[in-house]
């Protein structure tokens, strides 16, 4: 048994020392597809200059881009059957006269490029005030790590979807929604799982806290769950968006607060 043993280990030895002489390169062929448009438009309930930016998707061999696009038409329709064009200010970036849209209304916007016309419409919800940020500490494994809880009241009887966008120093750290299935009309306190342990004193975390439509909210939760948000990532696929004509991207009417807290 011993002498059989030993022929074992020698075979196992000699196969392993031949295996990394049979390395073959393999050349995946990465078809190019066909470029598709992506469109973003962000508007709230504040006075302001909205924007809608416009580009088209690119290969997967290039390098990482905005890839704007000239020439768009970008207009906004309320229900009322008013219409305002958005000015080019870049490329790819268009922008709306100053004005402040209102809770309630339904808002189509659409985007006119290459004789092709893409719509979405979204209604923008009711404010929810965020009443404050606080810190909340948890412990993972033995090591404790501190994450900014955004805290306010849930509207009783009413379907809201809520969409937290964390900044830290200027940059956006987190981008995260949230609905109120099992909160309805409680007062949430909703912590933003971003780890805090590398800020120090004085420096600001600013939240925008939006509430948005239904759809909206499948668009940045599909999103989420694309890049593991609460668990490992799933099979990566575009996000339901709003507009058709096959247009990536999303169109998000939404009342909006903001709070900022300082590291002390």
């Amino acid at each position: 048994m011993k002498k059989r043993s030993i022929s074992i280990v020698l075979f196992v030895l000699v196969i392993l020392s031949v295996l990394p002489g049979c390395e073959k390169v393999i050349d995946l062929k990465l078809d190019n597809a066909q470029p598709q448009l992506v469109i973003y438009g962000g508007l709230s309930d504040r006075l302001d200059n909205h924007l809608v930016t416009v580009s088209k998707t690119y290969d997967f061999t290039d390098a990482n881009r905005f890839n704007g696009v000239n020439g768009a038409k970008v207009l906004l329709k309320n229900e009322e059957g008013a219409i305002m064009e958005y000015v080019e200010v870049s490329k790819g970036v268009y922008q709306s006269p100053k004005f402040r849209g209102q809770s309630g209304r339904k808002y189509t916007l659409d985007v006119t490029f290459e004789g092709k016309t893409y719509t979405a419409s979204s209604t923008m919800p009711g404010k929810v005030p965020l009443d404050s940020l606080t810190f909340k500490d948890f412990s993972f494994f033995g090591t404790k790590n501190t994450y900014v809880a955004a805290n306010y009241n849930d509207p009783k009887g009413v379907q809201n979807q809520y969409r937290y966008i964390l900044t830290i120093k200027g940059k956006v750290q987190d981008d995260a929604v949230s609905e109120d299935r099992f909160d309805d009309g409680n007062k949430i306190s909703n912590v933003i799982f971003y780890d805090l342990k590398d800020l120090v004193h004085g420096d600001t975390i600013n939240v925008e806290f939006q509430c948005i439509d239904r759809n909206v909210y499948k668009y940045f939760y599909s999103l989420e769950q694309n890049a593991g948000g609460g668990g490992p990532p799933v099979a990566p696929a575009n996000p339901p968006s709003n507009f058709n004509n096959k247009a990536l991207g999303v169109f998000n009417a939404y009342s909006v607060s903001k709070k900022t807290v300082v590291i002390k």
